[in-house]
């Protein structure tokens, strides 16, 4: 017999080999009809594996978190049964689950069309609906590459001779079909069900080596019911509507190119939001007792050598040869990935006491990452940007009064800014860092601490950590539900020794300061990606770049409008005129599209009248004010929740 312990504790005995499947049937009868697969000790199994021990066991289902993942690794491989079926002679290589789907990649001399996805989709359905157990083979590693190789899949053989000596080889049928995998799988093609879609196909390089053959890679994605995939569908066409290179042309905001790669050329609108943004952080920062900074862009290489950034970070940086010495050593100077070895040599400067701690140091300071050009994405990835990076030099004792401080902070940031669903995460220790475990413990707990003395509810995420600390993430969901990680707070009690900054304590002799990096937006640039993707580019008015256009509607409220215009800017808004010889309608339309949340519109009665006519961006009613109270009220809307202090630039 084995004692099998369930989720809520309880215990129950079945024979030695009695199945997953079985057991959950024992359990109710509903939940072995519901049943999916089990999780052994933490590990998915097949429902039809025999279990031989005593163990922990939980049944997953439809509803398990773990479910989309196996839905999504079994509709991969209906997929791939699909496409040989349909194109006899098409190679199978690889086909993992991904974040929102799957993919495989197939070797075929003819091209996927969208057509040919079409067909494949429809072939999908025939098989789900023959419903075919999954059932799994354990081959000898000889025979199965002998048998790969007579077939010609000549890259299923090649991976199953690069696995390694110990790897147990598995396949699995799902009817005829069959497939080299590790699995798990649900019981059948059935399980799966009709909440499946065929995106796209791409080229992709054999286990991506761009020097190795070019193979056709379908996506998919796959949901556990018909309403997740049509939010998911709405999402890509909504994110499609949203895409901020799209956006940004409309709103005239930036541009890249590729004599700049990886870089944004900012126009006048961009750089008024950019800077409106700016200067929200900064009247945040000053009132939360940061000094701000400016650091070099180049460095000796071996100031990065002493940070550890050269050897850990060294493939990002982008690095320049100054010189080559007579014996051949060469000298290099280093581009800065980012400014915490900068910001330790200020703190190095003169002697500081345990008085001037903390000591918040901050910077909008300007960087650049040796991007692969692939990753690269409008202003989301780029290799030139800039950070609203500060570090905080502070004693042990401090570092929770400076961690409550920076949550309250960024919390309030992003309520300023329109995201309210926020998830917190705590990235610990990866495999290749600086430091002993016994201080990589002690950083870790200090954030657990942190977090539960603000009560955040957090996840970890082990190994996700940077190479010199762990580190809390901050995860923002934006309006059509994607999110994006941005702020972060690292403990950092590697850097301070390794640059040899210090304090003198109480005690009179000599301390390491603990260095908290810290960062609200993260870079600038995505950040601003984001928001463009997140409001539609309906930005709230205090952060639109145009804030009001006062268009005419006959040429004789010419005189009036600059007026109206130049009262406007005086109360501190940025504002066009739209003096063109164009009808009313058009600069409507055209406005819309550019995203001006307030027009006003003038003629020959309101320039007589002294007042204007206020139409608000997808609104179709007007409201006629007196000039005053209109740019009164503007006015107040577009405050900076900062503060009335913050600066509201040009453009």
């Amino acid at each position: 017999m084995v004692s099998i312990t369930l989720p809520d504790g309880g215990v129950r005995t079945f024979p030695r080999g009695t199945t997953g499947g079985q057991i959950a049937s024992a359990i109710a009868k509903s939940l072995g009809k519901a049943a999916l697969a089990v999780k052994i000790d933490g590990k998915e199994r097949d429902l039809a594996l025999p279990v031989e021990q005593d163990c922990r066991l939980e049944i997953l289902t439809r509803e398990s978190p773990e479910a989309l993942e196996l839905i999504r690794h079994d509709a991969a491989h209906i997929m791939a049964e699909a496409v040989q079926a349909l194109y006899p002679g098409t190679q199978v290589t690889i086909g993992p689950a991904i974040a929102t789907g799957f993919y495989y990649d197939f070797a075929r001399s003819e091209p996927f069309t969208p057509d040919d996805l079409v067909k494949i989709e429809a072939k999908m359905h025939e098989i789900v609906n023959a419903d075919a157990p999954f059932t799994r083979e354990v081959w000898k590693r000889d025979e199965a590459i002998e048998h790969f190789t007579s077939i010609g899949e000549k890259y299923k053989a090649q991976i199953i001779e690069d696995l390694p000596a110990t790897e147990t080889i598995t396949i699995y049928r799902q009817g005829q079909w069959y497939d080299l995998c590790r699995g798990p799988h649900l019981p059948s093609t059935g399980k799966v069900g009709h909440a499946f879609k065929l995106m796209k196909v791409a080229g992709a390089y054999w286990r991506g080596d761009s020097r190795n053959e070019m193979l056709q890679r379908i996506y998919g994605t796959a949901w556990r019911t018909e309403k997740e995939l049509a939010d998911h569908l709405h999402q890509i066409e909504e994110a499609e509507k949203r895409d901020h290179r799209k956006l940004g042309r409309e709103m005239d905001l930036f541009h890249v190119q590729e004599e700049a790669v990886g870089s944004v050329f900012w126009h006048p609108k961009g750089w008024a939001l950019y800077r409106t943004l700016e200067n929200y952080i900064r009247t945040k920062l000053d009132a939360a007792g940061y000094v701000e900074v400016r650091t070099p862009q180049l460095y000796d290489s071996s100031l990065f050598k002493a940070s550890g950034h050269w050897d850990m970070y060294g493939d990002n940086m982008f690095k320049i040869r100054e010189s080559v010495a007579e014996d051949g050593t060469e000298k290099f100077l280093g581009v800065k990935p980012m400014n915490c070895p900068a910001h330790v040599q200020i703190f190095r400067q003169g002697l500081k006491s345990y008085r001037d701690l903390p000591l918040r140091m901050a910077e909008f300071g300007n960087c650049h990452r040796n991007e692969p050009s692939g990753a690269l994405h409008g202003i989301l990835r780029v290799r030139n940007f800039t950070q609203d990076d500060a570090h905080i030099f502070c004693t042990e004792d401090q570092v929770g009064q400076e961690a409550k401080e920076y949550f309250a902070l960024q919390l309030g940031v992003y309520k300023d800014l329109g995201f309210d669903r926020i998830a917190v995460k705590l990235a610990l220790r990866p495999d290749v860092r600086l430091g002993t475990d016994e201080t990589w413990d002690k950083a870790e707990e200090s954030l657990r601490v942190a977090l539960r003395a603000n009560d955040l509810e957090f996840e970890e995420l082990p190994g996700e950590g940077a190479f010199y600390g762990p580190k809390v993430e901050f995860h923002l969901t934006d309006a059509i539900g994607r999110s994006w990680q941005c702020g972060t707070l690292q403990l950092d009690f590697q850097l301070p020794e390794r640059l040899d900054a210090s304090y003198i304590g109480q005690d009179g002799a000599r301390h390491r300061p603990v260095m908290l990096h810290r960062a609200i937006l993260g870079s600038l640039e995505r950040f601003i990606g984001m928001m463009i993707e997140h409001y539609a580019g309906k930005f709230p008015l205090w952060l639109a770049p145009v804030q009001v256009v006062v268009a005419t509607i006959v040429s004789e409220a010419d005189a009036y409008a600059q007026t109206v215009a130049e009262t406007l800017r005086r109360a501190g808004l940025r504002v066009e005129a739209d003096v063109r010889n164009e009808k009313i309608n058009l600069k409507v339309r055209e406005h819309s599209l550019a995203k001006v949340p307030v027009m006003l519109v003038v003629g020959a009665r309101e320039a007589e009248q002294g007042t204007v006519a206020v139409r608000r961006l997808g609104g179709k009613d007007q409201e006629v004010l007196a000039l005053g109270d209109a740019v009164a009220r503007l006015k107040d809307e577009a405050r900076s929740p900062a503060g009335a202090e913050a600066v509201s630039p040009a453009f």
